[in-house]
């Protein structure tokens, strides 16, 4: 078993290209060099306390030097989250006892004028584009000294470091698309370990160039981009920020072999206008989670490459890992005591039983959350939330609050998040499924679902659509579609549908659901509803959202 530091200190003689962004390139051997002198201004600066140094970058060079630098100083990288804004940001910095911040102009604006706790003052900000130090009176040295003052430095001493498999390497920031975000922990052997056994999986080699479009403060981008790269020595090729019409561009440009993803980038991809020679490019491989099933086939045969969905959590409880015989949609087998829970009853879901079109029938009894009977072997914990630890550990079991159903023969299908659970009726469910009939609809990109108040008692459902350009929505249209597909439970057709043309994401284009749920009927977008259970979709008016409230309030 290696570390990070380990890792990054194998490639330092090693001439080969290492790193490519916009027009230039880096050898492993001049991004190591990089990363070891701002090592050296880490020890430079280090105080009491602990070692931690947070990023507030987007994919750019610096991030990646930092990274590497934290990891051969023994520091403790958190990845600043640039979506976040105001006292939100502030408080990811401040609970996570950071002494030291890396940003630039854009980003510093975020965070001025706001507590980011007593170990991390203004002058404690380093920031990588202004080189004059004019930005902050004070700043007691430019970013630019900084970096002269240890130019050519030597590696750190690892009898200084003491760098082991065991020591603090990232504080993860969960997605917080339901909440406030936790700060899971993550070993620089963990990180290692992960890396390579994706490197492996993929046969990733010196030859291939992993591209690194998700956001380097996620967990997906580190464990499924980074490491992986490291681990097998390849190229790293960067684009600052998730562009679907770049995506191919970036392919040929580059030479592009790997693409790691989370959240819906294929769908976005997909939504670009297609080529005939599409498929002429160098990608062989793209690995990532939670992509909508119709979307990996489109985009494996659109773009001529592999693509592989799996299940795993940055907290590293459970893993759900594809095997050859994987049937279309499921996750693949997980490790014995991996067991489908009714969180309500404490027992086992019954299997998953499917039509012979593969179509679940039994959603409302099969689906629960996913449990490691184990005790999460993987899981190392969060940062200062001794509350968040006990409810992901509960009576010697790991509950990964995802919800999943399994087949009869121990194949698992994600189900949705525990947040994503609706009541309608008197009957649970989850918003997956309901999704997964709503995306077959060739009009439909993306479908969000999610549960709004009945005026009466529990939910009604709610979705979201983003429809491919140049459709429009048309409610006969949809109406019918929703009556034809026969696995639509009774409970799931929206009484609510939203037309939207962006829906508010995450860095790694994971949908806020908390916000479309907040906004419900008193949305910016047109919202087309059924009055009644089977009466035909209408636009909903501003008196109709008044009678919605007034009910609501009084219900």
């Amino acid at each position: 078993m290696q570390t990070i530091d380990e890792l990054i200190r194998q490639r330092a003689g090693d001439d080969s290209v290492g790193l490519m962004w916009s027009d230039r390139t880096w050898t492993h051997r001049q991004v190591v060099t990089a990363q070891a002198e701002r090592a050296a201004v880490l020890a430079s600066l280090r105080r009491p306390g602990p070692f931690h140094v947070a990023l507030l970058l987007d994919n750019v060079p610096e991030y990646v030097f930092w990274m590497g630098a934290a990891a051969l100083a023994g520091a403790v990288l958190v990845g600043g989250n640039p979506t976040h804004r105001g006292d939100e940001l502030a408080r990811d910095l401040s609970h996570t006892e950071c002494q030291l911040l890396v940003t630039n102009l854009e980003y510093r604006a975020l965070v001025e004028g706001h507590d980011l706790g007593v170990a991390l003052p203004p002058e404690r900000i380093l920031v990588i584009d202004d080189p004059s130090g004019d930005g902050d009176e004070k700043a007691d040295t430019a970013y630019g000294t900084l970096l002269g003052d240890v130019a050519g430095a030597a590696l750190p001493d690892p009898a200084v470091t003491l760098v082991t498999e065991e020591s603090l390497g990232l504080l993860l920031f969960t997605s917080g698309t339901s909440g406030a975000p936790k700060a899971c922990l993550c070993s620089q052997g963990r990180l290692a370990r992960i890396g390579g056994i994706v490197a492996q999986m993929f046969e990733l080699t010196s030859d291939d160039v992993c591209y690194m479009a998700m956001p380097l403060f996620h967990s997906n981008a580190l464990m499924a981009g980074w490491a992986p790269a490291l681990n097998a020595g390849a190229t790293v090729a960067l684009r600052e920020r998730f562009s679907a019409s770049q995506f191919l561009i970036d392919v040929r440009r580059y030479g592009v072999t790997y693409f790691n993803y989370v959240g819906k980038p294929l769908s976005y991809i997909l939504a670009t206008p297609e080529l005939p020679d599409d498929a002429d490019n160098t990608l062989r491989r793209a690995f990532g989670n939670e992509a909508a099933e119709a979307d990996v086939a489109r985009f494996a045969e659109r773009f001529g490459c592999t693509v592989q969905d799996a299940y795993g959590s940055t907290e590293g409880g459970a893993s759900v890992q594809r095997t050859p015989d994987t049937p279309r949609g499921a996750l693949g087998r997980a490790l014995p005591g991996t067991l489908i829970i009714n969180p309500e009853t404490g027992e086992e879901c019954p299997r998953a039983v499917f039509d012979q079109d593969g179509r679940l029938l039994n959603a409302e009894e099969a689906i629960g959350e996913m449990v490691n009977q184990a005790g999460g072997a993987g899981f190392e914990g969060y940062w200062r939330n001794a509350e968040a630890e006990s409810a992901r550990v509960r009576n010697g079991w790991y509950w990964t609050g995802d919800l999943a159903y399994r087949d009869h023969d121990d194949f698992f299908y994600f189900g949705g998040r525990d947040f994503d659970w609706l009541r309608v009726d008197g009957e649970n469910f989850s918003a997956a499924p309901v999704e997964g009939v709503l995306q077959r609809h060739p009009d439909v990109v993306l479908a969000s679902v999610y549960a709004v108040p009945d005026t009466v008692v529990g939910d009604q459902v709610m979705t979201t659509l983003l429809l491919r350009p140049g459709s429009t929505f048309e409610p006969e249209e949809f109406a019918g579609f929703l009556a034809g597909e026969s696995d639509m439970g009774t409970k799931w057709a929206p009484r609510y549908v939203r037309i939207t043309e962006e829906l508010p994401v995450t860095a790694t284009t994971k949908v806020l659901k908390r916000v479309l749920r907040n906004e419900g009927w008193r949305s910016p977008d047109p919202v087309w509803w059924r009055p009644q259970k089977d009466a035909p979709y209408r636009l909903l008016t501003a008196a109709d959202a008044d009678d919605l409230d007034r009910a609501i309030a009084g219900r």
